[in-house]
């Protein structure tokens, strides 16, 4: 069964398609395309096994494609000449599209390449990592990271189309798999406690990757997601709840160097953390870290001098007025976005984990 969402943004709201065997030919992105012309980012991993079962979406189209290498380590400012390159190469003009078939990575790097060619271009989302379906393919952030901070250069630019094909997922590597169960865990902590209570029960499901579990989850998720961002597309003000446990996490992976810890596992870690701030009952607390464990994520973080943590959060995009601002949960399913938190709690939290 395929399932539609819409993401509610005036005259550039699009739709997200999930489900099952939506490649080799069986859903027509045409429809969603400017014009005949395309480029297709992806890079060396997923290419072999999907490049040509996405084809057939495209026929009688003009498609070039442009292949990076693999990892968050590539997230850079050179990828994104290597877009830019293949899409000058090509001739491509304002009717170009630009489709994204891949994880995180690929989907932020193509679409931040989207709008800044030519002032901005049309793409499209094909994801193929459970992360990049239950996220970041949905709401329009995109761009690279910087030395000294994850997603530092980037650009709001939403997709015309998200097209999640979950068969996709059995292909993923397990350690891939369980880094996307992290935020999936995040949606369920933030705002639904009914659905974190589902993922307690469903868990091994989705380790398994039952179709039907994650058909269920990957919806959930989704529903969430495209609620949140169109109440507040730009990260306002409630959007900033999608970064519980980020603030933590993406200190981890600046410091310990972009693809060391995966972008999952590190928030992972950082959801228990931000836990520990928040003063968290420790019923609550408790069940959130068993359920990071039975996903197979880490529950602790890696050791990191004190200083070194306040200086990479420092560059946290959250901060306000040089104050730091946190997602802190109030229980299971409710959070709020702050800068008044424990300082001293703070200072035990990170000196614990140097």
């Amino acid at each position: 069964m395929t399932s539609t969402l819409t993401v509610d943004l005036g005259d550039r709201s699009y739709p997200i398609v999930i489900g099952r065997a939506l490649l080799d030919g069986n859903f027509d992105l045409a429809p969603y395309l400017r014009s005949a012309d395309c480029l297709v980012v992806t890079n060396e991993t997923v290419a072999p096994l999907y490049l040509e079962r996405l084809l057939p979406n495209l026929q009688g189209l003009t498609v070039s494609s442009v292949c990076l290498p693999d990892g968050e380590s590539y997230k850079t400012v050179a990828t994104l000449q290597t877009i830019l390159d293949a899409l000058v190469d090509s001739g491509a003009n304002r009717d170009t599209t630009v489709i994204a078939l891949g994880g995180g990575v690929v989907g932020d790097i193509a679409g931040f390449a989207a709008a800044c060619y030519l002032r901005g271009v049309a793409f499209l989302q094909v994801p193929t990592t459970l992360l990049a379906q239950v996220d970041s393919s949905v709401g329009g952030k995109t761009g690279v990271n910087h030395e000294k901070g994850k997603n530092l250069i980037g650009a709001f630019h939403q997709p015309s189309l998200v097209l999640i094909d979950t068969d996709t997922l059995q292909t993923l590597a397990p350690r891939e798999f369980s880094a996307g169960l992290a935020e999936v865990i995040k949606y369920g902590a933030i705002c639904d406690a009914d659905f974190f209570a589902w993922l307690e029960g469903n868990v091994q499901k989705l380790l398994q990757r039952d179709a039907d579990a994650l058909a269920h989850a990957i919806l959930r998720c989704c529903e969430i997601k495209a609620g949140v961002v169109a109440e507040d597309e730009r990260e306002g003000g409630r959007r900033a709840i999608l970064n519980f446990g980020h603030t933590f996490g993406h200190a981890i992976e600046r410091i310990q160097g972009y693809g060391e810890w995966l972008h999952g596992e590190a928030v992972a870690a950082g959801m228990v953390m931000a836990a520990e701030l928040s003063g968290l009952d420790a019923g609550d607390s408790r069940r959130l870290r068993d359920l990071i464990a039975a996903a197979k994520l880490p529950v602790d973080p890696p050791a990191i001098a004190a200083a070194d943590w306040m200086a990479a959060m420092g560059m946290d995009k959250k901060v306000q007025g040089k104050q730091m601002r946190f997602v802190l949960l109030d229980g299971i399913g409710a959070c709020r976005v702050t800068s008044d938190y424990d300082a001293d709690r703070l200072d035990a939290l990170v000196g614990a984990a140097a």
